[in-house]
């Protein structure tokens, strides 16, 4: 290893952020969002109808808000047990779909997995930036999501140029992250660092006040951050049906993955140089236009530069505000990174919500994508007033 590869490998955390990352990978990229690539050939198999699907993916969304819940006040000395556990629930879960083709069963699995995911996240988090002390992990460890969902959507991809049905796919995923999880276990035993400690050491009363106010603004943010990004995530799809010729969809959804995997770096470049609140309000203003830009254009060129833009920008938010989270996690009484999990959970259950009932109305996504870059608009706003204490 040469001097600036063992400098990355420092700073980064290589082994135990990789680690986390692939918790991260198979508990989002893969047991949360591959069920967006996989739906419509489970659809096309008479697996699952729209209506069941839209059961499932609703079942999913309510699962991460019970999971971020169900541990508010999880340890860090908690998370690497978690992160294993969510690993494998996460792979029982895909294999579970391998078999179980009744659409009640599946919208059970999904509602677990759903659970299952959002611990996963929180766990990690946890783990490498908490437990683990390794604050600068944080983009490696989110790219997580963006390399599971370009890993997963290509294997989907040649799974059904194989000619392999939905099922056997979902088997191929989990044989996949069973392996992913056995590379990863040996690094999950390291040792912490000694912790950090930010902001109570000689603390004022004043700077407390400014750490809670803080704290309900990120949980907000993050909340409506959630909300913006899911109408893309869950519409995508259908949104491009037929705008790109013989293309299968599932490589835009490959586009909308691989845009996470090194905006994660960008992002926390950024918030080291610049802070939180530059960073967190440019990421949201270019997210607002990923996601509006369907409605805007409905060319093939439009629905790429969407994807990439909100694929780039979404795990971005992430990658700012957990850190940003941790440090004024002191101020409240609750996990700030599981408040945070629940926020951006509600924001996804009501996304969906607000679009079908626009769709209903409309016949069309036009409303739902203006509604969307509206609420990443007033986030950007809220991101304005971060206080600055906690700029870095």
């Amino acid at each position: 290893m040469n001097a600036s590869s063992s400098i990355f490998a420092q700073r980064y955390a290589l082994g135990p952020s990789l680690a986390a990352a692939a918790v991260l990978a198979i508990g989002m990229g893969f047991g949360r969002f591959a069920f967006t690539g996989l739906y419509p050939l489970m659809i096309s198999d008479q697996i699952l109808t729209v209506y069941s699907g839209t059961l499932a993916a609703s079942a999913n969304y309510a699962g991460y808000l019970a999971g971020a819940l169900l541990v508010a006040r999880a340890r860090p000395s908690d998370a690497r047990g978690l992160s294993i556990a969510t690993a494998i629930i996460s792979i029982v879960c895909m294999g579970a779909l391998a078999w179980i083709h009744g659409p009640w069963a599946i919208v059970v699995i999904r509602g677990l997995a759903g659970i299952v995911s959002a611990i996963s996240m929180i766990a990690a988090s946890l783990w490498l930036l908490q437990h683990m002390g390794h604050a600068h992990g944080a983009p490696l460890l989110y790219s997580g999501v963006g390399a599971g969902i370009v890993l997963s959507a290509e294997l989907i991809a040649a799974g059904h140029a194989a000619g392999l049905d939905s099922s056997m796919i979902w088997l191929v995923l989990a044989i996949s992250s069973l392996v992913m999880v056995l590379v990863a276990m040996p690094a999950l035993g390291a040792q912490p660092k000694p912790e950090l400690h930010f902001g109570r050491d000689g603390s004022s009363a004043r700077e407390d006040n400014s750490s809670i106010l803080d704290a309900v603004r990120l949980i907000v943010i993050y909340g409506l951050a959630g909300f913006g990004y899911v109408i893309t995530a869950t519409y995508l799809p259908l949104l491009i049906k037929g705008a790109l010729g013989s293309v299968n969809p599932i490589e835009v959804w490959a586009v909308f993955g691989l845009g996470a995997v090194p905006s994660c770096f960008l992002w926390h470049t950024l918030q080291v140089r610049y802070g939180t609140r530059f960073s967190l309000v440019l990421n949201l203003v270019v997210q607002a236009i990923g996601v509006v830009l369907p409605a805007l254009d409905h060319s093939a060129l439009s629905y790429l530069t969407s994807a990439l833009l909100v694929g780039g920008t979404f795990m971005g938010t992430v990658t700012i505000a957990m850190p940003a989270a941790r440090r004024v996690a002191h101020a409240v009484r609750f996990n700030m990174l599981a408040g945070m999990t629940a926020a951006y959970g509600i924001g996804q259950i009501v996304g969906p919500l607000v679009a079908n009932a626009l769709y209903t109305s409309s016949h069309t996504f036009t409303g739902s994508l203006f509604t969307a870059m509206g609420t990443l608009i007033l986030a950007a706003i809220l991101a304005i007033g971060v206080g600055p204490a906690h700029i870095r």
